[in-house]
């Protein structure tokens, strides 16, 4: 697996969340640099979010489950946070299920109403 920087200096947007891609089957010894990887675009984005790109780690399984947690618990102890982006449907379910809450990018947040619905309103008032 290859997530190797490229040479010179980041271009860093503070409002737009750095993205890790993670493809393929991890070792256990890349959980370890990933893990720094994460702290680092923490650091350099300062947008307090780092997206992780699943779309390429396969069919979730436990190993999948052990790197999100380890990559999580990297972000959370350097002041941020993991967001998914293209999880396997059965991911969010599985990672539900061993109760590890993560961000999916497209997820409506919990008391957000969605996209295009129109809150309800007292008869006889206008709508907003």
């Amino acid at each position: 697996m290859n997530y190797a920087r490229p040479p010179g200096l980041p271009i860093v947007d503070a409002m737009t969340p750095a993205v890790l891609v993670l493809a393929g089957p991890v070792t256990r010894d890349e959980v370890r640099g990933l893990g720094d990887e994460v702290r680092a675009l923490l650091r350099t984005t300062r947008a307090g979010v780092v997206v992780c790109d699943v779309a390429g780690l396969g069919p979730p399984g436990l190993g999948t489950v052990d790197l999100l947690a380890r990559l999580q618990l990297a972000a959370r102890r350097a002041g941020g946070r993991i967001r998914l982006r293209h999880p396997d449907p059965a991911l969010p379910a599985l990672l539900d299920l061993v109760g590890l809450p993560f961000e999916v990018e497209g997820q409506i947040e919990q008391g957000e109403p969605a996209l295009g619905v129109e809150e309800e309103v007292e008869p006889g008032e206008p709508a907003v």
